[in-house]
């Protein structure tokens, strides 16, 4: 069972799981949501322009940089990242989804490996990104940006 907390959380309202979990098992589906083209704050991104909404209980994962679920928007579905006892937080790490978010913040979650601004995946490096589990369209974003500077870097280093 799925709970909204108010309070207790630096964010606001949290989602906290009254049973335990194991790493790899599914939380629950994501179901019930609308497609849209418009990325907003309560948004998930599950392409590169496409974006849902109305997600629920959903929409009170909060982010961490130690995140204990997986949202994968292939599968399109909240798994366990790692065990999660009962009375915990769920939380996601927002760059596994979201190239570029709609209202940057600055992190709290006090992890050693906390990227401490959160504005999307498209502004952390690869080398952070691969600690995360990320999904596929942020993944192809992510290579054709990495394409694209250094096409860019080899045409400046022809100019010169």
């Amino acid at each position: 069972m799925l709970r909204i907390e108010t309070g207790g959380s630096p964010y606001g309202a949290r989602l906290v799981t009254d049973r335990p979990y194991r790493q790899g098992e599914l939380i629950c589906a994501i179901t019930g949501y609308r497609v849209t083209h418009q990325a907003t704050y309560q948004t998930v991104q599950i392409g590169p322009d496409t974006h849902i909404e109305e997600l629920g209980v959903l929409a009170y994962l909060n982010h961490s940089c130690r995140p204990n679920t997986i949202v994968d928007t292939t599968a399109m579905e909240v798994r366990a990242a790692r065990d999660i006892a009962a009375g915990e937080e769920l939380t996601f790490f927002y760059p596994s989804t979201e190239w570029e978010m709609d209202r940057p913040f600055i992190c709290l979650c006090g992890a050693p490996q906390c990227v401490r601004l959160v504005a999307g995946a498209k502004y952390l490096s690869i080398d952070t990104l691969s600690r995360y589990f990320i999904n596929r369209h942020i993944r192809d974003m992510a290579l054709a940006a990495l394409d694209q500077a250094l096409c860019q870097a080899i045409t400046e280093g022809h100019k010169s």
